[in-house]
């Protein structure tokens, strides 16, 4: 907790006012698994690079070409960690993959720490030295239940929970925590029928919209659609559509991206789970820096579950156009 506060006592300071002191050439990469055209991480970006350029240090992102390779993204990392960095920052979208690159870039003296996604057993699964992000399943657990305040007061309960990305740790811990939910709910109310199933929903609007869509199509008296990332807004897109009115499919997802945020203003998506992506470009950051000014070691950091409903999303809107949730 010590580590945590100084931490955000040093963020404070630093986004207060100009900075205090440079880094020294502190080289930082950030290699993560989303390709440029992802707005989540555009605004991981901006939070990444308004604390370098606080703290003076030198920093790279690198993106993946298409969207969710692990391939790619341990192509990058093996690149970036060749040119010999002080640190680096990463994701750790699946358990096994990146362990023996980590692995040497701890024995060679690199600080590491996992940002946006951790492995599923945390620094036991992981020579990583720290995370900042999200507690995965809790939230999912969260937007699960707090989608669930507009089922239906009679009749089933139908549910279908995408899983943007198969077998990635993010996708899979959010979409284990929606369904933790449903299974809680179902044995609290004895007396309705309650089910869900899983898809494989994409990880791009558009082939979400038409996977999705093609369910609800099949299965018109479903009750609502949990996605584990901002896809949901395809879905949204693809009712408007076909002239279904917001609110009769219920809707909930992740990140206060624009394309979701306005179909919240429109009605069709009920709850979102915000992670805050600048803090999980910032924060990062700033722990490597104090570890080279003052030999901190870098702590974990939770970035948050918080639940957005559409009273607050014009106010929301203003500040994800602008990068900054």
């Amino acid at each position: 907790m010590k580590r945590l506060t100084a931490t955000l006592l040093l963020a404070t300071t630093l986004l207060a006012g100009p900075s205090v002191a440079s880094a020294d050439g502190l080289n930082i990469v950030f290699t993560h698994h989303s390709s440029a055209s992802n707005t989540f991480w555009q605004a991981v970006k901006k939070g990444f690079d308004d604390a370098c350029g606080k703290v003076e240090a030198k920093c790279n992102m690198i993106f993946t070409q298409t969207e969710g390779s692990v391939e790619q993204q341990l192509a990058n990392m093996r690149a970036a960690l060749a040119a010999k960095p002080d640190v680096l920052l990463t994701s750790i979208v699946d358990n096994k993959a990146f362990d023996d690159v980590i692995k040497e870039a701890r024995d060679a003296g690199v600080l590491v720490i996992a940002v946006n996604v951790d492995d599923t057993e945390g620094a036991k699964g992981n020579a990583r030295q720290a995370f900042v992000g999200q507690g995965f399943k809790p939230a999912g657990y969260s937007l699960g239940k707090a989608i669930s305040e507009s089922f239906p007061k009679e009749g089933p309960i139908k549910v279908l929970v995408g899983i943007s990305a198969p077998g990635q740790n993010w996708s899979e811990s959010r979409g284990a925590g929606v369904m933790q939910f449903l299974e809680e709910y179902k044995a609290a109310h004895p007396d309705r029928q309650v089910s869900w199933e899983r898809i494989d929903s994409g990880t791009d609007l558009a082939i979400t919209s038409d996977r999705v869509g093609a369910y609800l199509n099949a299965h018109p008296d479903t009750t609502a659609y949990f996605d584990t990332g901002f896809w949901c807004a395809g879905v949204a897109r693809s009712l408007q559509d076909r002239g279904v009115a917001p609110g009769k499919v219920l809707l909930g997802g992740f990140d206060l991206v624009p394309e979701v945020l306005q179909q919240m203003q429109k009605g069709y998506v009920q709850a979102l789970v915000d992670q805050q992506p600048y803090m999980q470009g910032f924060m990062p950051v700033m722990e490597a820096y104090l570890n080279k000014k003052v030999g901190l070691a870098p702590s974990d950091i939770d970035t948050g579950q918080g639940i957005v409903r559409s009273d607050q999303a014009d106010a929301i809107m203003t500040l994800s156009s602008q990068g900054l949730r």
